[in-house]
């Protein structure tokens, strides 16, 4: 793969097994940089790390120590930092890496917004967590990064709509274009309708969002879902992953390894 691959894909807080075919999985793919969402405090995420651990790629896992409490998990096959976003609602649910590239730093941030329900305890958790993602993270016009991960809220004109969505869901996507930064998937693919998560009736929702830097949006080499973890037979998790190419050259790979007999995915995306 030319230029640096970011891929986030739901892990769906897996068991042991499930968590070992994510990481065959996970471990071919051609991205060096995973953001992984849903995560725990369990036997399978533990495993997950521990695993991509001793292969040699470099990971961030903050285990959220909340029962029933879900987060993010950054696996890189490049040499990271911390990104300082400090944001401290939830903190779990962001996780932020700077990686060096032939342009400079470039800042990788992803996130898990938490779902929500009917209840008023709900919805206020979700809204204060995006009111502090938007005051914490910096404007997209100064800085190189791509912020990226399992979103829980829909583009203001979502095809199909559905009404329970409300406007301050509605307002954080919104965002983000406020702040200079250009949804990956909507610029090079402006009308099509792609879904990163199917209900049991059948209706498609587009969670999973990427949205980079304005620096870097004009070198955006692809940004494509990938529905091959939801639709396979042995269906890795309920959701779509989505990939998203970059044309900057990183500079500071580290050595890591694949399972046995493995080779690492061409990407046909891009």
């Amino acid at each position: 793969m030319n230029g640096l691959g970011v891929l986030t894909f739901n892990l769906n807080n897996p068991g042991r097994e499930r968590a070992e075919r994510q990481f065959v999985y996970l471990a071919k793919r051609p991205e060096q940089v995973l953001v992984l969402t849903e995560t725990a405090g369990s036997v399978g995420c533990d495993l997950l790390a521990e695993r991509f651990t001793t292969a040699g790629y470099d990971v961030v896992f903050p285990r959220p120590r909340e029962r029933g409490e879900r987060g993010v998990m950054v696996v890189s096959r490049l040499k990271t930092r911390p990104a300082l976003i400090g944001v401290d609602y939830l903190p779990h649910r962001v996780v932020a890496v700077t990686v060096d590239t032939d342009r400079g730093p470039l800042d990788v941030i992803g996130l898990y917004v938490p779902s929500r329900n009917a209840t008023q305890t709900k919805i206020d958790r979700k809204v204060q967590f995006l009111e502090e993602c938007r005051d914490k993270l910096s404007s997209g016009f100064e800085e190189a990064r791509v912020v990226l991960g399992d979103f829980n809220v829909l583009e203001r004109h979502h095809k199909p709509g559905y009404r329970f969505f409300q406007p301050f869901e509605y307002e954080f996507y919104d965002w983000f274009a406020r702040a200079g930064y250009v949804d990956a998937f909507r610029s090079l693919h402006p009308d099509e309708a792609e879904y990163s998560w199917v209900g049991r009736t059948g209706d498609g929702y587009r969670y999973e969002h990427a949205h980079v830097s304005t620096s870097l949006a004009s070198g955006l080499r692809g940004c494509a879902y990938v529905h091959e973890p939801r639709t396979v037979p042995q269906r890795l998790t309920d959701h779509s992953a989505l990939s998203v190419q970059l044309a900057v050259a990183p500079v500071t790979p580290v050595p890591t390894t694949t399972p046995a007999g493995a080779a690492i995915a061409t990407p046909s995306l891009f």
